[in-house]
C-alpha cells in the first residue's frame, strides 16, 4: 500500500514540476522536478527496479548540478 501511495504522490509532485516549468515558475519548478526525482528513486529502491533507480538517480544529479551552478557559481 505503502510503495502505490509513494508512486501516486511521486507522479503528481513530478507533474506539478512540468505544469510550473510550462508556465515558468521558476524555481519552484526545479524544486518540485528534484522532490518528483527524489521520491520516484525511493519508489524504485523499494520496488528494486534499477531503471527507474538509474534514470531518476540521474536526473537528480543533474537537478542538483543545475541549482548548485545557478545559485553557487
Amino acid at each position: 500500500m505503502f510503495v502505490t501511495v509513494l508512486k501516486w504522490i511521486a507522479t503528481a509532485v513530478t507533474l506539478a514540476g512540468a505544469v510550473a516549468t510550462a508556465l515558468m515558475i521558476d524555481p519552484l519548478n526545479i524544486w518540485l522536478l528534484n522532490a518528483g526525482a527524489l521520491l520516484f528513486l525511493i519508489w524504485g529502491y523499494l520496488i528494486k527496479e534499477k531503471a527507474m533507480i538509474a534514470v531518476n538517480a540521474g536526473l537528480l544529479f543533474i537537478y542538483v548540478v543545475g541549482i548548485l551552478y545557478r545559485n553557487v557559481i
